[in-house]
């Protein structure tokens, strides 16, 4: 079964309204064999906040060295953000191996008039997969109330209702104190409840859960919490309290109900396992949640916060009174089934509104929604059709020192947010064989691929858009004479793939067709430009035209960097005594010192620094010793006619090395240390994103790629996004995609093959392959991989990219400048 007919079977199963009481999941379950029954379970009910307490709880126990499964609802972009191992979506193939097992029960289930629905079908896949990778603890979002929601066919180990306001009054009661009684049934068996609900609700409560462990700033609470307020712009600082224990830390999620939640999850997590005061605050501090009080940017300020009820529009409306701005615009988009007058209300009064309509069916009409806020006084209302459009015309009318706020609905959310976080990966098309894995990648279905993939000769672009979009987009190629295959999964409520394929002046005259059009499509047509750098050729004339680039960065003869001028070798300087390939060698200062300055001379226009192994079974390094063993060479080599990088994955060794002279953090576990984005942006330093499962490498750890390349493009653009909201700016964000972690040999040379790809993250491109393991697949051992090496070297600059990284450095360089010279003779010339 292909991945678009699986996701098309579980959207169709919406059609089923939601029914209380978990007998049909059980039995869905039953069909599976039971999978939940050899899981410990979290169950997170609430009103408001327990997506974010789910987050926190399950970030803490990775910390703590746990495998666990998250599962939550709704999605901001992909089906597959529901159901998440270890922090990794489930794979499309898991998707479809899922629905093949269950599509017969399922419809057969239906001919009776007891179809599961979307969300107990969808309940069901997420136990079934933590039940396949075997996870240590499950944690799982409750959906509506707690007695009869689907997520209760489990037995608990650790529960908690994080809050209670009137909600579903018609499925779970039309009190506080009756909705309160339903999410109670949500309480363990041999422990207590955690809620952060007081008063009468909180009576409520205690009458079904019996013990009950309170989270609150009150003095009286069982855990009591306090909201440091701002530690920066993007977190806030809390501080824990309970018999036993306390511990001060941030969390990225603003705002006093979320110190409330970050209490909720500490109490949960230790009562599931034996965690430290320091897994629960670096798990806190690392528990990013998308959506919720997103700090975007901050010239203008701008955040994503997905309130969509008017409780979640006062804890908003608190937490940005916290922020200094001048004026504030308000881009608004909710469903039709929303309090619209009380949200509005809730929410801190606007300079402006701009109302719009996410791309779903249940959306509000965007004038009924404008009316609504012209009845609550706002001087300055205006409509946009698309929520990309309103997003443009809120910051284009907003100065540095204003706020832009998107709220309303997550779904509002989740489409500004493609703003930052979209990608049209360029394919690489040889032949009609790459043709048809580009479209069958894409979901393509196999008549599409027949009928289009001899039209894939010119130029290819994979990217992800509203169904409208796609289709907008596939009329406008045809008529140009191009070519577009659209996903078998076509909905207008969700994202679909697309493949566009078209000569450079088909493009061209796409993108110039869409530069004023609504519904998103100029930022459409501008992304297309860049990614296709269409407008290269004029950019290069203003420019050194005798240097040579690599494909991704272009050029910039004012950065600061060697990498935006041409591919630099990035020469590999380990001094530790037992990194794979050269241990021992300088871990001397003086060794260190002239090995520097020889690969110096050799052409390395970059000295990467290592004082810790992350080669398969490395014992960690304390963080003084790490310090001890670097910093004394950086600050011998700072004068070096070259950009000095430090190779650590600690922020208080980053720190260290930044100050004795380093221009770069490399950082190989992708900003895992919570503080290490701060640190490099308060250096106004260099930052290189690796991808990585695990830092040092865990052997033969078995990871499900659907596609390598694509999988790791999209989460280095979260880790990117992560970086930028920090306070660095994405031209100083070097992207590696971690070649040989986590991913088997032939994994590492697909990576390898399509380098170019990784253009679509806007970021210049590191390849690190140097000696790696991935060579004994083409026959090269240990000791014996230096020519394997320089073939890559030549590969990798010959893809586009900017930055290789190697040991031996005379041989790679002469490698690279071939590449380059060959790639283009005419304008090539090392100077």
């Amino acid at each position: 079964m292909e991945y678009y007919e699986a996701a098309d079977f579980l959207f169709g199963l919406r059609r089923f309204r939601p029914k209380p009481g978990t007998e049909s999941t059980a039995q869905l379950l039953a069909h599976l064999d039971d999978p939940h029954e050899s899981i410990d379970c979290v169950q997170v009910a609430g009103s408001n906040g327990k997506g974010s307490t789910a987050r926190m709880v399950e970030r803490t126990l990775r910390e703590a060295g746990l495998s666990v499964g998250l599962y939550t609802s709704p999605h901001l972009e992909d089906l597959r953000e529901r159901i998440r191992v270890d922090g990794r979506k489930i794979p499309r193939s898991a998707v479809s191996e899922y629905v093949a097992d269950v599509r017969e029960y399922v419809t057969d289930r239906g001919a009776d008039g007891e179809s599961p629905t979307f969300f107990e079908t969808m309940t069901a896949m997420a136990l079934w997969q933590f039940g396949q990778q075997d996870v240590d603890v499950a944690v799982l979002e409750v959906g509506i109330g707690g007695k009869y929601d689907a997520t209760s066919v489990v037995d608990p180990v650790a529960s908690a209702v994080t809050s209670v306001t009137l909600e579903h009054t018609g499925i779970i009661g039309d009190t506080e104190e009756a909705i309160a009684r339903d999410k109670a049934h949500v309480a363990p068996d041999g422990a207590p409840l955690v809620t952060g609900v007081t008063g009468d609700p909180l009576d409520a409560i205690r009458e079904v859960a019996g013990e009950v462990v309170t989270v609150d700033t009150d003095s009286a609470a069982d855990v009591r919490v306090a909201y440091g307020g701002l530690a920066n712009h993007t977190e806030a600082a809390v501080s824990i309290d309970a018999e036993g224990w306390d511990l001060e830390t941030r969390i990225p999620l603003p705002g006093s109900h979320q110190a409330e939640n970050a209490g909720i999850a500490a109490v949960l997590a230790r009562q599931v396992a034996d965690v430290t005061n320091e897994d629960v605050e670096r798990g806190l501090r690392s528990a990013h949640w998308p959506g919720r009080f997103e700090v975007i940017d901050t010239e203008p300020l701008v955040i994503l916060d997905g309130a969509h009820n008017p409780g979640a529009c006062e804890q908003l409306a608190e937490t940005l009174g916290s922020y200094d701005y001048d004026d504030l615009s308000i881009v608004f988009g909710a469903m039709h089934d929303k309090d619209h007058g009380e949200m509005a209300a809730a929410l801190p009064t606007p300079d402006r509104v701009v109302t719009t309509e996410p791309p779903l069916d249940r959306a509000e009409d965007r004038d009924v929604l404008a009316a609504v806020f012209e009845r609550a006084g706002v001087e300055t209302v205006e409509t946009e059709p698309a929520v990309q459009d309103a997003l443009a015309a809120a910051l284009a009318e907003s100065d540095p020192d204003d706020c832009v706020l998107v709220s309303g609905s997550l779904f509002a959310v989740a489409e500004a947010r493609t703003r930052w976080t979209g990608t049209e990966i360029p394919k690489r098309i040889r032949d009609v064989d790459d043709a048809t894995d580009a479209l069958e990648g894409a979901n393509v279905d196999a008549a599409g691929v027949a009928r289009t993939r001899g039209e894939a000769v010119h130029r290819v672009v994979k990217t992800s858009l509203q169904s409208r979009q796609a289709r907008r987009l596939k009329e406008d190629l045809l008529r140009l004479g191009g070519e577009c295959a659209i996903a078998g999964l076509d909905r207008d409520d969700e994202h679909v793939d697309a493949v566009l394929m078209g000569t450079l002046d088909q493009f061209d005259r796409l993108t110039g067709s869409l530069a004023d059009e609504p519904h998103g499509l100029a930022e459409i047509g501008r992304e297309l430009r860049e990614t296709l750098a269409l407008d290269a050729d004029e950019a290069a004339t203003e420019t050194d035209g005798d240097r040579p680039t690599g494909g991704t960065s272009g050029d910039d003869a004012g950065s600061r960097y060697p990498w935006h001028d041409r591919t630099a070798v990035m020469g590999i300087l380990n001094v530790t005594p037992d990194s794979f390939h050269d241990g021992g060698e300088y871990d001397a200062i003086e060794d260190a010192v002239a090995r520097a300055e020889t690969m110096v001379d050799a052409g390395a226009t970059v000295i990467d620094v290592g004082g810790e192994s992350t080669r398969p079974g490395a014992d960690p390094v304390p963080v003084a010793d790490e310090i001890d063993r670097v910093v004394p060479v950086i600050e011998r080599i700072s004068d070096l006619d070259a950009t000095i990088s430090i190779d650590t994955r600690k922020a208080a060794v980053a720190g260290a090395a930044l100050e004795a002279g380093a221009d770069v953090v490399n950082d190989v576990s992708g900003l895992e240390d919570p503080e290490m984005r701060f640190v490099v942006a308060d250096h106004d330093a260099g930052l290189v994103l690796m991808h990585s499962i695990d830092a040092p490498v865990v052997p033969d750890r078995d990871v499900a790629y659907d596609d390598v390349a694509e999988d790791v493009i999209d989460q280095l653009s979260e880790r990117i996004l992560l970086a930028e909201k920090a306070g660095i700016d994405r031209e100083d964000i070097v992207v590696d995609p971690g070649i040989g972690f986590g991913k088997s040999a032939r994994e590492s040379f697909e990576l390898l093959g399509r380098i170019d790809e990784f253009a679509a993250l806007g970021c210049p491109v590191l390849v690190g392959h140097s000696h790696k393991s991935m060579f004994g697949h083409v026959g090269r051992d240990a000791g014996e991989r230096s020519e394997a090496t320089v073939a890559a070297s030549a590969i990798a600059a010959d893809r586009g990219a900017d930055v290789i990284r190697v040991h031996d450095v005379p041989e790679n360089v002469a490698a690279v400048r071939t590449a380059l010279a060959a790639r283009d003779p005419e304008r090539f010339e090392w100077t």
